[in-house]
């Protein structure tokens, strides 16, 4: 999600007013240069975590420059490759990921996955929101249900790349309302922009993805969101949860960073120093209240526990699917 000039100013002010009555900044840089690396084209959920990062790494003085690479495509399955190909080693790099890139390894069966990176944190979670179009001729929860329990494959949804968690959430939504998950008429777009443009043009039916990707839109009046995959509701969102409706689904998406292949013990500790400071920094708590992040905050080693967790259970939960 990109924000708005209103919303981008109105952030910033408020930051700005945090660090100036707290005094919260540090007075050398920790880094003079991070090298931030998207396996995602510009303007989707990890490319706005990536930018939050920037402007809460900057704002804390924690880092001099952060020069940006965007390569999208495949769930992060093509971008990744070139992480680890061309950045073994590096200790001033940091990747964006998660759970996504999980599924879309396993869809893809790619020969590189997010096990070949270094774990360094979890940074949010944000559970999904499903969304029609205002102009689309489903209008309701109950609509939608009904449409899905006649035929899935006559409902298009629009979602992030293939495998991912807008997929699985699909999958699991179509599972619970008695139908084949391998009827699921998904279509997936390699950002938040496409997507957002296939909905806005009634080229699909509905839309699958973290809340903070079509929240402009909401709020515009031109996308009716219909229920949040959560196991509760958004924080200041008046939409139930698919429990609530009675659809026995909760799937949320996290985002975390992640270092080059081949860094030392040290440089591994540096950078989650680095990712610590800027999650306890003012501008952070900030970024997190203005996109309706959750915080999900885990470094290192138990952070590398509960990722090996992730991938065995969504193995299993793709190949239920028929996803892998």
């Amino acid at each position: 999600m990109t924000l708005d000039r209103r919303h981008f100013l109105t952030a910033s002010a408020a930051v700005a007013a945090g660090l100036t009555h707290s005094g919260w900044a540090w007075s050398k840089p920790l880094f003079d240069t991070i090298n931030m690396f998207v396996p995602a084209a510009p303007g989707g959920g990890w490319d706005g975590t990536a930018r939050a990062i920037e402007r809460a790494v900057k704002a804390a003085g924690l880092v001099g420059n952060m020069p940006f690479e965007n390569v999208g495509g495949a769930g992060g399955m093509v971008g990744l490759p070139r992480f680890v190909n061309q950045r073994k080693g590096q200790a001033n790099t940091l990747m964006i990921g998660g759970s996504v890139m999980i599924g879309a390894g396993i869809a893809n069966k790619s020969p590189v996955t997010i096990k070949d990176v270094t774990p360094i944190a979890r940074l949010t979670e944000e559970a999904g929101v499903i969304v029609v179009p205002a102009s689309g001729k489903i209008k309701t929860w109950k609509e939608l249900e009904a449409a899905i329990k006649a035929n899935p494959k006559a409902v298009s949804v629009a979602g992030g790349s293939a495998g991912g968690t807008d997929h699985l959430i699909l999958g699991m939504l179509i599972k619970a309302l008695g139908k084949s998950p391998r009827d699921a008429a998904y279509v997936a777009f390699a950002g938040g922009g496409p997507a957002n443009a296939a909905l806005l043009g009634n080229q699909v039916v509905a839309g699958i993805s973290g809340y903070s990707e079509f929240e402009e839109q909401i709020k515009a009046g031109k996308m009716i969101p219909l229920a949040v995959s959560g196991k509760t509701r958004i924080p200041g969102v008046n939409v139930p949860t698919l429990i609530e409706l009675g659809v026995n689904v909760s799937e949320s998406n996290w985002r975390g960073v992640f270092a080059a292949p081949g860094i030392t013990a040290p440089q591994r500790e540096a950078l989650v120093d680095l990712v610590t400071k800027m999650r306890n920094s003012p501008a952070w708590k900030q970024e997190l209240d203005t996109r309706k992040w959750t915080d999900a905050f885990l470094t290192d080693k138990p952070f590398e526990r509960e990722l090996a967790q992730d991938i065995a259970d969504k193995e299993v939960l793709m190949k239920e699917l028929g996803l892998a």
